[in-house]
């Protein structure tokens, strides 16, 4: 019998958010499907996608590179609903998702389903939605076999959804060895609040948007000192692995090497023992010591932006110089991203960036920054 709902489920999940592209911006199907054929020969099982992600695009990825390849009963399927998603929502057009992805994905069910992304900002609406009672109804109707939601926002919030809805199964955090003491993500305190509810977690961003699989140089060289051969990401991924009550954890891998190395270590998953813990308390330290705006890249923040700005590619370039020195490379990264596009001086201070943003970035204030640091 399980501890925890879930605790027999293999430890790395698939995250289909970063898949592989082709020159042409198009998923790379093939590649992918050597991926989900690595992914399954390991032994591994839960692939993660969403009505939202790459437009569509993921969820007919898994489509094709797994569910028209191997048996339904073979794998578990995990996608979302975003009900604050697109232009223009309504509670009509909200629980439209849920029948495009049966429609795109062919899955029949989905094994677990998820309120996507809930934050103070958008929480609202799935109440205003009735959304959570539709994701009762279709579980009663047998085309959801578990369900829960992804969250972004302050433990308060989170003790009083899961007060409120005390019947979600499961639920979706950010949890990483940077961000576990971090103020703005206050991964801690939501993981010890879902574990005080009884609540399983899967694990989003452990290696943070890909940050922590090439962390600082300070923070490399504590990794280096403990295990040379081992891989950045491994150490993330694991951390967050070793938590109690998870029932795996996410990893968004963008290409084969990315999988191969990922499988190296969680094909037959280890704890972090006491010494290994040890070292990423070394890590967190030089990481806390280190200057850099937090982005993980998921582009929530440029959907809906007026000025047409590529906010997380200018925050990558100035990242760039405050991390790694390189001043000139951050500079042509920037010019290179803004070229066709809005520049951080166009930012007309808005808000609707900071309000997407799920990992509380005051936004604004540091596209100031960068206008000054780049010139426009």
């Amino acid at each position: 019998m399980e501890r925890f709902f879930g605790a027999d489920t293999p430890k790395l999940g698939f995250g289909l958010m970063r898949l592989p592209k082709l020159e042409n911006g198009e998923i790379d199907i093939e590649q992918v499907k050597k991926m989900v054929d690595l992914f399954m020969a390991a032994g591994q099982t839960y692939f993660d996608t969403a009505f939202a992600y790459d437009a569509g695009g993921s969820e007919r990825a898994a489509k094709e590179a797994l569910i028209d390849r191997y048996p339904r009963e073979s794998f578990t399927l995990a996608t979302k609903l975003c009900a604050w998603y697109g232009d223009h929502h309504d509670e009509q057009t909200a629980k439209q998702q849920f029948y495009t992805s049966l429609e795109r994905t062919n899955a029949g069910y989905f094994d677990y389903y998820l309120l996507h992304a809930l934050q103070a900002g958008n929480y609202k609406l799935y109440e205003d939605y009735h959304i959570w009672d539709f994701v009762r109804e279709q579980k009663a109707k047998g085309r959801i076999r578990h369900w829960g939601f992804s969250f972004h926002a302050a433990p308060e919030l989170l003790d009083e959804l899961l007060t409120e809805y005390s019947d979600a199964e499961f639920v979706q955090l950010q949890l990483n060895y940077a961000d576990w003491e971090n103020p703005d993500v206050t991964a801690r305190e939501n993981y010890e609040v879902a574990r005080k509810h009884g609540k399983s977690i899967v694990v989003m961003e452990p290696v943070k948007g890909g940050a922590l699989a090439n962390p600082p140089e300070a923070v490399k060289e504590v990794f280096k000192t403990a295990a040379p051969d081992a891989s950045f990401a491994s150490w993330a991924i694991r951390y967050a692995a070793s938590l109690d009550g998870i029932i795996t954890v996410l990893s968004g891998m963008s290409n084969l090497e990315q999988m191969k190395d990922n499988l190296s270590y969680m094909k037959e998953f280890r704890r972090l023992d006491e010494a290994e813990q040890e070292t990423v308390r070394k890590a967190q330290e030089a990481l806390n010591a280190t200057k850099s705006i937090p982005c993980t890249a998921c582009h929530y923040c440029t959907a809906g932006c007026p000025r047409q700005i590529p906010i997380p590619e200018i925050f990558a370039a100035r990242n760039r110089q405050m991390l790694w020195g390189q001043t000139e490379e951050g500079r042509r990264e920037y010019e290179k991203a803004v070229a066709g596009a809005g520049s951080a001086a166009d930012c007309i201070a808005c808000g609707q960036c900071e309000r997407a943003c799920p990992q509380q970035i005051p936004v604004i204030a540091q596209l100031k920054d960068c206008a000054k640091v780049f010139g426009k």
